[in-house]
């Protein structure tokens, strides 16, 4: 039986970011997933899409500024019909789950594996449109159409697919992100409710006490619960 090697903690969590590769100064990628990206890209490239990166790895300490923007109501929140949500009326509980519906917990958030990859191809966009990472966008009537299609009949070619293909209850559909499943599933398998719980412990978190209550919830509904491909 093979058992896969301990990825070091550090790596899982976002805390230090010795595998990414730097493909500019704000967009890295796991480097043993270069290759495969670079060929995805040079077939997109053939078909007119100019595949690029808009969000690759992201450490730990800004997916924690996210959160906390948000927990805090210093950044807006959508709801899953996309209306703007007033997170001063809401319980704890009920801010944790409306902020996982959009944006990862620090620490569990693929992101930091360097395995997963918000595309967009800036080629599809009209002079006067800009990028949203919004789902219209890669819809059928959407700029991005054409990219959502090519993706969705050939990424799989390259070893990526889509883990939040569609809204199961926990996180909303993001037909831009794509995960690298040769190395994503490894990062999956080690990623444990323990370690999470005390990686949270030690953090300055908006909400702790009600993060680490429901820890055994959110892993179910918010990181586990994803395409299986």
């Amino acid at each position: 039986m093979n058992i896969e090697p301990k990825l070091l903690h550090s790596e899982l969590l976002g805390q230090q970011d010795n595998h990414i590769h730097w493909l500019s100064d704000k967009v890295g990628i796991h480097h043993d997933m270069v290759k495969a990206y670079q060929e995805m890209q040079a077939a997109a490239k053939k078909q007119n899409i100019d595949l690029h990166i808009a969000s690759g790895w992201r450490g730990f300490e800004r997916q924690l500024k996210i959160w906390n923007n948000k927990f805090l109501a210093v950044t807006s929140v959508k709801s899953i019909e996309g209306k703007i949500i007033d997170m001063t009326q809401f319980s704890d509980h009920e801010k944790i789950k409306t902020i996982l519906t959009f944006s990862a917990l620090p620490g569990a958030s693929r992101h930091h594996w360097g395995t997963d990859i918000d595309v967009y191809a800036p080629n599809l966009l009209s002079d006067k449109e800009r990028l949203q990472l919004e789902p219209w966008e890669y819809s059928k009537i959407g700029p991005f159409a054409q990219l959502n299609d090519w993706l969705k009949h050939n990424s799989q070619c390259y070893g990526f697919y889509f883990p939040y293909d569609c809204y199961r209850g926990g996180i909303a559909h993001e037909p831009w992100h794509l995960s690298y499943a040769p190395l994503a599933e490894k990062y999956q398998q080690q990623l444990t409710v323990d370690l999470l719980a005390d990686t949270i412990k030690k953090s300055t978190i908006e909400g702790k006490l009600t993060v680490l209550h429901h820890l055994d919830e959110i892993y179910q509904n918010y990181i586990i619960n994803i395409n299986q491909r």
